[in-house]
């Protein structure tokens, strides 16, 4: 497909910044459309492209904002949703509705990517915006949904069922949806008719990482690992369904000197399973450490004088990556595993069962909970870097088949021409 260079992009969602999976996905989308040669906007709550001209940014806009998050509390606490909650919502969402149509003809968009804000009902008003402001203009909209409200138990009670069946996701004719694994599109055509694309999440695997700098040369000290320690990562945040109590079950177990760092904080999910690891870890005397305060998107010093490294300067001075997940979309963190040379601990979850599993990778991998057999093979592949070498060599080979912009770049190709056809 030629170039297209007239047509203007426009991102959507609660916001394009920081490290969650999200944000991270829509930077890879930017980079092959920018490549392709389109000229791409941000509507949401916030932005890591503020500083430039490209963004629009609304507070409401953000799954944080507090009248946001008021209507998210009731929404799935309270029995019956409270007439003033749903007039809340209304004036909510005419107001994120106005500042969309501003938007759309203050950068002349063309196209709108709306990245889960159909899919995951963190921010309803915004959601109901959207279907609306589709539905009264037809704009043709690619909707990149990343996990649906029906894969997260605690957004099945609620009162808000309408908005819901409106909104997560619409089923409106100028909507292409895509989505990033098998079981997704099987579960949205069963529950709403809707047929999605698939496209998996990616990595830029025709250009490998660059090696590990002098910067990063303190980083183990600096996140507490002693010399004789093996650098354990667990690369995600601390939520439930992150399984980090089986990373710690492993060290528990291995006979070697061994601590885990966790890289990322609780999130918008609570502070309690936080406590629960750190309870655990203490339980079975397991150095475990959270350093997300010195975790940033870019290097830089804190005010008492710490270093900041970035996620990939983790994985670079990581011995073995833990990636215990019982429920994931995809999984951003094995695809960066593989991306940096690292032997992965995987936890056999359904998304890497069904899509991830078959293609072939060769991973440290258990069913549920930690067997002899597990720690039989991490302790191997500590004692045997040729072993590491050539299991990481060949998982690269394979994502770089499955898993490449190049093949990000193919897919967003053909959804192009589905809205604007062949030049």
């Amino acid at each position: 497909m030629k170039r297209n260079k007239s047509c203007r992009i426009g991102f959507v969602s609660t916001r394009f910044a920081g490290n969650d999976g999200v944000s991270l996905e829509t930077k890879k989308w930017l980079h092959v459309l920018h490549r392709l040669g389109y000229s791409c906007f941000f509507f949401g709550g916030d932005s890591d492209e503020s500083e430039r001209d490209v963004s629009y940014i609304v507070p409401e806009a953000h799954f944080k904002h507090q009248d946001i998050h008021d209507i998210y509390q009731i929404g799935f606490s309270a029995p019956l949703r409270p007439a003033e909650t749903g007039a809340c919502i209304q004036l909510l969402k005419d107001h994120l509705k106005k500042h969309i149509y501003t938007f759309i003809k203050q950068f002349d968009i063309n196209l709108i990517i709306v990245e889960n804000a159909l899919a995951i009902p963190l921010n309803i008003p915004l959601g109901v915006a959207l279907t609306e402001f589709i539905a009264e203009t037809g704009t043709p909209v690619i909707a990149h949904h990343h996990d649906f409200f029906w894969e997260r138990k605690r957004f099945l009670v609620n009162c808000i069922w309408d908005y819901l069946n409106m909104a997560f996701p619409p089923h409106l004719p100028s909507i292409r949806h895509v989505v990033i694994n098998s079981s997704a599109s099987n579960q949205l055509s069963l529950r709403t008719g809707i047929s999605a694309t698939l496209i998996p999440n990616v990595m830029d695997f025709d250009n490998p990482p660059p090696l590990a700098d002098a910067y990063t040369a303190s980083l183990k000290s600096d996140m507490g690992i002693l010399e004789d320690e093996y650098f354990f990562l667990q690369p995600t945040r601390v939520v439930q369904r992150k399984g980090i109590e089986q990373a710690i079950e492993l060290i528990h177990q291995l006979d070697r000197k061994a601590r885990l760092v966790i890289s990322h904080a609780s999130g918008d999910e609570g502070h309690d399973y936080e406590q629960r690891v750190r309870h655990y870890a203490a339980l079975l005397n397991v150095p475990t450490n959270f350093v997300t305060e010195i975790i940033s998107d870019q290097r830089g010093t804190l005010g008492d004088g710490r270093k900041v490294y970035t996620l990939w300067d983790a994985y670079q001075r990581a011995d073995l990556v833990t990636y215990p997940s019982t429920i994931e979309g995809f999984g951003n963190a094995f695809l960066e595993a593989i991306y940096f040379n690292k032997p992965i601990l995987v936890n056999n979850y359904s998304i890497f069962a069904t899509d991830i599993k078959p293609k072939g990778f060769r991973v440290v991998e258990f069913d549920g909970y930690i067997t002899d057999q597990t720690v039989w093979f991490v302790r191997r592949l500590l004692d045997d870097l040729n072993l590491v070498q050539e299991m990481t060599e060949y998982n690269y080979q394979l994502a770089q088949r499955y898993y490449s912009y190049a093949m990000l770049e193919r897919h967003l190709q053909t959804l192009l021409m589905e809205c604007f056809g062949e030049e």
